[in-house]
């Protein structure tokens, strides 16, 4: 019986009830397919800062190494929102932990189900069979890790802020990799987004993935957009993109723009995989919600578990390489929100359901 060991960090507001539905779901699968888990609950985020001043402290961090991948919740709201920008959970929190365990490699599924077409701001006609896209984004280089990063005052008296975005070909090779596989497990095609015609770190990245495909995976129909026009083809046809590749700053931005047209973030789960392997000679792995903390509705029974469970479900996929588990509660969750079963955020005004009761009927189709 395989023992799956992994680290629950569920985080704050509705983190930790979205996080108890989804150890639900992970319980019934492991009876069913003959599992055993094995975790660890650490605190992080805002829960942490209360209890021990900073958003990611040691014990955590121990608590992670010493397991096989990390079920992260959703950190950070108002509570903490004074505190110094490198303090608030955040960045205090997930910045550390993607450079701690190398999670250069996020995997963000865009799937909006066509029964829940209307959740979309695009029209229905554009998206008549819902939307399945993967956003790939590098996540541990660019603009938000190279140094320098500097604020300074100028001898006239003017301030000036300086970021710099830095890659190097290893990186980008190393993310067109994840991305290679992931298209080769769908449509067989892959494009990279860049901003080649401006930024030199975009002619590397444009000439190592032309590069890289061609000697690695000449199977595959590669293209290329600039990021301004993949963004405006994002809101004009999202499917007629299948697997896209990009730098971390414009992931972070195409990627919350494919979350809008899919409709409800209740719905997207994420993985970022790391560069080293677990005891299961597997990617070690960080899964969590595409969603936030959502203060306005915490402990009140109205959260969406979707995504949360969902991001279990590629835990088990990439990390623990349990793949009929994993496809096992993704249908489930399917059918149940195909059969009628939503909470409000899915349900377009009609009735709803909460956040256990979903979670109920998700354990119902599971059988």
């Amino acid at each position: 019986m395989p023992t799956l060991k992994f680290a629950v960090l569920a985080g704050d507001y509705i983190g930790p009830e979205v996080m108890t539905e989804a150890l639900r779901v992970l319980e019934a699968v492991a009876r069913l397919d003959q599992l055993r888990l094995e975790y660890t609950a650490a605190e992080v985020g805002g829960a942490a800062i209360d209890r021990h001043g900073v958003a990611l402290p040691d014990s955590t961090i121990k608590t992670c190494a010493a397991a096989d991948a990390i079920l992260f919740g959703s950190v950070g709201g108002p509570k903490w929102e004074k505190l110094p920008p490198n303090q608030q959970p955040e960045r205090a929190a997930l910045l550390p932990l993607r450079k701690h365990f190398t999670l250069f490699a996020n995997i963000r599924p865009g799937l909006l189900y066509p029964e829940l077409a209307d959740a979309s701001p695009l029209k229905s006609s554009r998206i008549p069979n819902g939307i399945d896209i993967v956003c790939i984004r590098e996540l541990t280089g660019g603009l938000y890790f190279g140094q320098p990063k500097t604020t300074t005052t100028l001898p006239d008296g003017d301030i000036q802020a300086v970021d710099t975005m830095v890659y190097r070909k290893s990186e980008i090779e190393r993310i067109v990799a994840t991305a290679i596989i992931a298209a080769r497990a769908r449509r067989q095609k892959l494009c990279s987004v860049d901003k080649a015609n401006v930024l030199e770190t975009s002619v590397l990245w444009r000439r190592t993935v032309t590069d890289y495909c061609a000697k690695h995976a000449p199977d595959l129909a590669l293209s290329h957009m600039y990021v301004d026009n993949a963004a405006m083809q994002l809101a004009r046809d999202p499917n007629q993109f299948d697997v896209f590749v990009t730098e971390n700053m414009f992931g972070d931005i195409l990627s919350d723009e494919m979350a809008v047209i899919c409709g409800s973030l209740g719905m997207l789960s994420s993985a970022s995989l790391g560069a080293g392997r677990n005891s299961h000679a597997l990617p070690f792995g960080l899964y969590e919600p595409a969603g936030g903390t959502a203060p306005d509705i915490a402990g009140k029974n109205l959260a969406n578990p979707c995504a949360q469970i969902l991001s279990a479900a590629l835990m088990l996929r990439y990390s623990f390489g349990q793949e009929r588990s994993a496809a096992r509660i993704e249908a489930a969750v399917r059918r149940a929100v195909v059969a009628g079963t939503r909470t409000a955020d899915i349900a377009f005004g009609g009735a709803s359901v909460g956040t256990r009761q979903m979670t109920d009927a998700i354990l119902a189709q599971l059988a």
